[in-house]
């Protein structure tokens, strides 16, 4: 099968799952923002997306999207390195063409990955696993309360410093990340490339900023 044996296929299902993710955490960003203006507002979303069988069925298909990615991911990074062959440990100048985060997007996945189970236990486990499961997790405030979480996890300066470096690596592979997706899907004529480049680094840009938003803001406040 195409999708799974060539190349061409493996960047094909790299660019879907890709711009699944994208679009999950394009909602994911909007839907915070929303507890700038309305902690009401906001915790109505977490109970509409809370234990019931449609949240379900969307997390289940956004974990399988996250675990195809990765694979996916890695396969083709150590499908690069053995075509490089003896050429990746030679000493050469950086190509101005490859920017520093299509270099880096391992890495920058490894960091995005290990930031994304600390927010799954600062939200998910505390929320939509104690409401599916009943589990007192020892946190100070309702499952349905998200705008409480929000407001205690960013009054705290260690975590507010980390969600920050957390975003600035998901800005970087999201650069890269929507651009190699749409290339992958077709986008790669010398009239679009110029264009999906610009397009990737607005999204990225739009994106990480309204996560950002939620946590200065917060961060803010709990100074005064």
């Amino acid at each position: 099968m195409w999708l799974i044996n060539s190349s061409v296929g493996r960047k094909f299902i790299m660019g879907i799952t890709g711009i699944c993710l994208v679009l999950f955490l394009t909602f994911h960003s909007l839907m915070n923002v929303v507890v700038i203006f309305s902690p009401e507002g906001y915790n109505a979303i977490c109970e509409f997306l809370g234990a019931n069988w449609y949240a379900i069925i969307a997390t289940l298909a956004l974990a399988l999207g996250f675990v195809i990615h990765i694979l996916y991911a890695f396969v083709l990074t150590i499908q690069n390195l053995i075509a490089r062959g003896k050429e990746r440990y030679a000493v050469t100048a950086n190509q101005e063409e490859v920017d520093w985060a299509s270099q880096n997007m391992l890495v920058l996945g490894f960091i995005i990955l290990g930031f994304l189970f600390l927010h799954l236990y600062n939200f998910w486990f505390k929320m939509q696993f104690v409401e599916l499961t009943g589990i007192d997790t020892g946190g100070m405030f309702s499952p349905t309360d998200g705008a409480g979480y929000v407001k205690e996890l960013f009054a705290c300066p260690i975590y507010s410093l980390v969600y920050i470096v957390w975003l600035g690596a998901l800005w970087f592979h999201l650069t890269h990340g929507i651009w190699s997706a749409l290339h992958s899907l077709g986008l790669n004529n010398n009239t679009w490339m110029p264009r999906v480049k610009c397009i990737s680094n607005i999204a990225s840009t739009i994106i990480v900023l309204m996560f950002a938003s939620v946590v200065v803001y917060y961060y803010v406040i709990s100074l005064f």
